[in-house]
C-alpha cells in the first residue's frame, strides 16, 4: 500500500514520517485491499492547546474510509484517526458477510 504524507506549512521530522508509516502499514495488515493511505498534517491556531491536526484517508474500492482528530500531539491525533479506521474497517467487513 502506498502512504502519501502531507504536512502543510512545516517539515515532518524523520521520526514523525516513521511513526506514520508504522500505523498506516498496520491498517493494512487490517484491509489488505486498501490501495493507498493519505495522512494530512497540519497546525491549527499557534496558540492553542490542541492544535495538532491529522487527517487519514484509506483509499479502498467502492467508497475511502476517513477520519480526522485534533489533539495535542500528531502521534496522538495520527493514533486516534487509526482507531477510528479501525471501527470503519471492521464495520465494513459485517457489512459484506
Amino acid at each position: 500500500m502506498e502512504v502519501a504524507l502531507n504536512a502543510v506549512k512545516f517539515k515532518p521530522t524523520e521520526a514523525l514520517s516513521e511513526f506514520v508509516d508504522k500505523k498506516m502499514k498496520k491498517l493494512e495488515t487490517l484491509y489488505p485491499q486498501a490501495m493507498k493511505a493519505e495522512v494530512t498534517l497540519k497546525v491549527d491556531k499557534d496558540h492553542d492547546i490542541h492544535n495538532k491536526i491529522a487527517d487519514v484517508r484509506l483509499v479502498i474500492a467502492g467508497s475511502d474510509l476517513f477520519a480526522s482528530k485534533q489533539c495535542d500531539t500528531f502521534e496522538e491525533a495520527v493514533d486516534e484517526c487509526v482507531d477510528a479506521i479501525k471501527r470503519q474497517i471492521d464495520k465494513q467487513k459485517e457489512k459484506y458477510r
